[in-house]
C-alpha cells in the first residue's frame, strides 16, 4: 500500500485501521505456512540428496567401482589378530626339487683351488644339486595322418583306411590349441585381437577369428548336456544363492542370472530381470530347498524357503547410522555380527545348529532391537498437500519393517548351518560376468552371451571343484566333459 492509501484508511477511523490490520496479519500467516511447507519440503529433499550423495558400497548395494579413490574401505569384520601371510603351519607353494628331471647339466671342477693340481681324472664324490625350472621353446606339434590306399588283387577295388573323427580337414587345429583359445578368451577374457597375437609371439603362427569363434561354438555345443546336469543337481541342492546382474547384448540392455552353490554354477541370459525370466529360466519355480538372495521381491513369488542376505542389511543398517544417527540399527548390526560369530565357533565343534538357550536369547535382544527401531521410527500419517495415495516411508524404517516381518529369513543361518550367513557366493560367482563386462563392454550378439554363459558356468563349476580348467575344457573337446558329482 501508499502512504496515500494508509492516511485514507486512518482517515476512517478506528475500525477501519484494524480491519486493515488484520487483512495484513491474515495475508503475513498465510505466506508464512506457504513458506514454512516450502521450508520442509526443501529439507527433506536435502536430506535426501545427503543420504543419497553419502551412500557407497559399504552403506548400500553401490558397487566398489563407484566409491573412486577417495573413500578408505572400513570392514565390518573383526580383526583376527593374526599377522599378514601364511598362517603357521601352512604348508605352502613354493617350488621343490623333482627328483627326475628332464636333464642334467654337471658342472666340473677342474683343478684345486688350494694348490692348483689338475682334477680332470678324479673321480667326483658328491654333487650339489640345484635345479630351474623354465619353459622349453614354444612350438606348435604337427601330426600329419596318412590313410592307407590298397588295391584289392582279387576284384581290383581301390580300399582307403578311414581317418579319425576328430580329423575332419586336410589341415586343422587339434584339441589342445583350440581349448588354449577358448581358455584364453573365456576364462582370461583375452579378446580375439589379443589371442591372435599371443599365438603369434608364443607359437609363430596368428589365429584366425573364425577359428576362435568356432572353437567357442564347438565347446558350447558339446556342454549342452552338462549344463543341464548342473542345473539338475542344484534342483537337489538344499540350499542355492541367487543373484542377477545387467549386462549388454547388442547395445541392450539384458539380464544376467546366477545359480549357484559351492559346487555348482549356472548363468543364464535373459531379456528381463524379474520373474518372466525366471520362469523362462525353469528352475526357481520348481525348487524345494531353500534360496539365499537379497530383498528383491520376485524371488518371494517362488514356494521354496527363502534366506537373506544379512551382507546386504549391514551395509544398510551402516547407512541409517551415519545417516540417521539412530541407536536400533547399530544394536541390530552387533547382533548380527554376534550371532554369526557364534555360529562360527558352533560349526568348530561339529554342531549343526545353536543351542536352545542362546537361540532364545538371540531372539529376544531380536525383538527389542526392533521395538527400539520403532521407537526411533514412528509411522507418521501426514503427507505434503496436494500429494494422493499411502505416505512416504523412511528407508530407515523400510528397513526396519523389513526386518520385522521377515525375521525367520534373515536368522535362520543360526537354525540350519547350511544357510550361510550372507550372499557372497552368488555374488562371487557373478563377478567375473562384471569384470567381463569392463573389458569387453558387452556382447555383439545373442548367440555370443550364450556361448558365454555355458561355458563360464561349467568353467566355474570346473574349479569348484579343484579340477584343472584347461583340461577339463580340452576334455570337453574330445566329446569327455567334466560332470559334477562323478570321479
Amino acid at each position: 500500500m501508499t502512504r496515500e492509501e494508509i492516511l485514507a484508511v486512518y482517515h476512517e477511523g478506528p475500525e477501519a485501521v484494524v480491519a486493515l490490520v488484520e487483512g495484513l496479519l491474515a495475508n503475513f500467516e498465510r505466506i508464512y505456512q506457504s513458506q514454512a511447507r516450502q521450508i520442509t519440503i526443501l529439507e527433506a529433499r536435502v536430506k535426501e540428496l545427503e543420504n543419497r550423495l553419502n551412500q557407497n558400497s559399504r552403506n548400500s548395494n553401490k558397487p566398489p567401482a563407484s566409491d573412486g579413490f577417495k573413500r578408505k574401505t572400513q570392514s565390518l569384520k573383526e580383526k583376527s589378530g593374526k599377522k599378514s601371510g601364511g598362517q603357521k603351519g601352512h604348508p605352502g607353494h613354493t617350488l621343490k626339487m623333482v627328483a627326475n628331471p628332464d636333464q642334467v647339466q654337471v658342472h666340473p671342477v677342474d683343478c684345486c683351488r688350494q694348490c692348483g693340481a689338475s682334477l680332470t681324472e678324479q673321480a667326483s664324490a658328491s654333487y650339489e644339486r640345484r635345479q630351474v625350472f623354465d619353459l622349453p621353446p614354444l612350438k606348435l606339434l604337427v601330426t600329419e595322418h596318412r590313410a592307407e590306399q590298397k588295391t584289392c588283387p582279387v576284384c581290383g577295388t581301390c580300399n582307403k583306411a578311414a581317418f579319425p573323427a576328430s580329423v575332419a580337414q586336410p589341415v586343422q587345429y587339434g584339441p589342445a590349441v583350440q581349448a588354449l583359445a577358448v581358455y584364453f578368451n573365456q576364462y582370461q577374457f583375452l579378446p580375439y585381437d589379443r589371442i591372435r597375437e599371443l599365438f603369434a609371439d608364443l607359437f609363430g603362427q596368428p589365429i584366425a577369428e573364425g577359428t576362435l569363434l568356432a572353437a567357442n561354438q564347438a565347446v558350447a555345443a558339446a556342454l549342452s548336456d552338462t549344463e543341464q546336469e548342473i542345473k539338475h543337481r542344484l534342483l537337489n541342492s538344499p540350499v542355492v544363492h541367487c543373484d542377477e546382474t545387467g549386462s549388454r547384448v547388442g547395445g541392450k540392455l539384458q539380464w544376467l542370472h546366477a545359480v549357484s552353490d559351492e559346487h555348482l554354477t549356472h548363468y543364464s541370459i535373459q531379456p528381463q530381470r524379474g520373474s518372466k525370466a525366471m520362469d523362462t529360466i525353469g528352475f526357481l519355480s520348481v525348487y524345494q530347498g531353500i534360496a539365499k538372495h537379497d530383498f528383491w521381491k520376485p524371488y518371494f513369488k517362488y514356494p521354496c524357503g527363502h534366506s537373506l542376505c544379512n551382507a546386504h542389511h549391514l551395509r544398510e543398517l551402516t547407512r541409517v547410522v551415519e545417516n540417521e544417527h539412530q541407536a536400533w540399527a547399530q544394536q541390530m548390526q552387533e547382533l548380527l555380527l554376534t550371532i554369526k560369530g557364534a555360529v562360527a565357533k558352533q560349526k568348530e565343534n561339529a554342531k549343526t545348529h545353536l543351542e536352545l538357550e542362546q537361540l532364545m536369547e538371540f531372539e529376544s535382544r531380536y525383538s527389542r532391537i526392533i521395538a527400539r527401531g520403532y521407537e526411533e521410527n514412528p509411522l507418521v500419517e501426514e503427507k505434503p498437500q496436494g500429494k494422493r495415495g499411502k505416505s512416504k516411508k523412511t528407508k530407515a524404517r523400510n528397513l526396519l519393517e523389513r526386518l520385522d516381518k521377515h525375521r525367520q529369513e534373515t536368522l535362520n543361518f543360526m537354525y540350519d548351518f547350511r544357510i550361510p550367513f550372507d550372499n557372497n557366493q552368488a555374488e562371487r560367482d557373478i563377478r567375473m560376468m562384471k569384470v567381463q563386462q569392463k573389458i569387453s563392454g558387452g556382447f555383439r550378439t545373442w548367440q555370443g552371451a550364450q556361448i558365454f554363459c555355458r561355458i563360464r558356468g561349467y568353467i566355474s563349476t570346473v574349479k569348484k571343484n579343484s579340477v584343472p580348467v584347461l583340461g577339463a575344457i580340452r576334455d570337453a573337446f574330445l566329446g569327455m566333459p567334466f560332470v559334477p558329482g562323478e570321479t
